[in-house]
């Protein structure tokens, strides 16, 4: 068990002295100079409840033979949230090559296998506890993590409407985000790391998520549309609705203006796609286009 009475104060001597921080969106993240331990502080959107989130979800990770960091402590004081995990071994996946991202898709499948096992009673929301006051719906889930402003856009009720038969799927757990940087490959051995982004909903949520960053991630880093491994996304599981909506909860976390620049043709033509290789061709339109018109990644 963690400790959760340390203070702040206590953190540098009982596991530091820490290095210089690595600065993320929603993230500070610290190494003791001896490797032993990493110093995570989380800023921006809810950070005292991903801490929660993530502390609590580990371990239930863990006990479905998912490896995961140790927590040592976890916290919060002087207006910050923090957490102290052990490092782990291992060297994060990579996309730089189609062997790469093949070998990274095969270590999503391997962990969506544990993780994705039927779960009785798990409700949508954010976290694998249930939640105090749990949406409705899947569908209602995903639509409140927009901003209230998205609600007066015009492309709003198209998405409601393609977002529908996301109810029928079964609920299940979800790590919500499985980037190549968060799973490390230690030998034989997969680590995943980053659980605060945890939730319960739709399997399709996880997949989706990892082939709009590979897309998106791959653009940005300047691969040619036409080289980006569509073949390869096309063996996870597809929604159309569910990939118009993480594009549009990008756009949504960027910049104020970043959200006016795709139409609602664009999202009907992503939303309304059954097959996976035509969606994901579109996207990456789309995505050409934004990233032209400078809005960062």
């Amino acid at each position: 068990m963690y400790s959760t009475k340390l203070t702040e104060s206590g953190i540098e001597p009982e596991f530091g002295p820490f290095g210089p921080a690595v600065l993320k969106p929603y993230s500070r993240t610290r190494f003791a100079t001896d490797g032993r331990a990493l110093l995570k502080v989380y800023v921006g959107i809810d950070p005292e409840g991903r801490r929660l989130r993530e502390a609590t979800t580990i371990e239930r990770a863990a006990l479905r033979g998912i490896s995961v960091p140790t927590v040592l402590a976890t916290g919060n004081g002087e207006g910050r949230s923090w957490t102290v995990f052990r490092t782990v071994a291992g060297k994060p996946c990579s996309t730089s090559t189609p062997e790469a991202a093949e070998e990274y898709i095969g270590h999503v499948m391997a962990v969506s296998d544990r993780l994705h096992r039927p779960t009785a009673g798990a409700a949508p929301g954010s976290g694998w506890g249930t939640p105090q006051a749990s949406p409705a719906s899947s569908r209602q889930f995903l639509l409140n993590q927009f901003s209230a402003r998205c609600r007066c856009l015009p492309w709003w009720k198209v998405l409601a409407e393609a977002l529908q038969p996301i109810d029928t799927h079964r609920v299940v757990h979800l790590h919500g985000d499985l980037k190549p940087e968060h799973l490390l490959v230690d030998g034989k051995r997969l680590h995943v790391v980053d659980w605060e982004a945890c939730a319960c909903g739709p399997a399709v949520l996880d997949y989706t998520d990892v082939a709009f960053h590979l897309v998106r991630d791959l653009l940005y880093e300047g691969v040619p549309a036409g080289h980006v491994p569509i073949d390869l996304l096309t063996r996870l599981p597809f929604s159309g609705p569910v990939l118009a909506w993480r594009l549009l909860l990008w756009l949504d976390r960027r910049r104020t203006q970043d959200i006016d620049l795709v139409s609602t043709h664009d999202i009907h033509r992503i939303a309304a796609e059954e097959q996976a290789a035509s969606a994901y061709r579109s996207l990456a339109q789309v995505v050409e286009f934004l990233r032209a018109a400078d809005v960062p990644r």
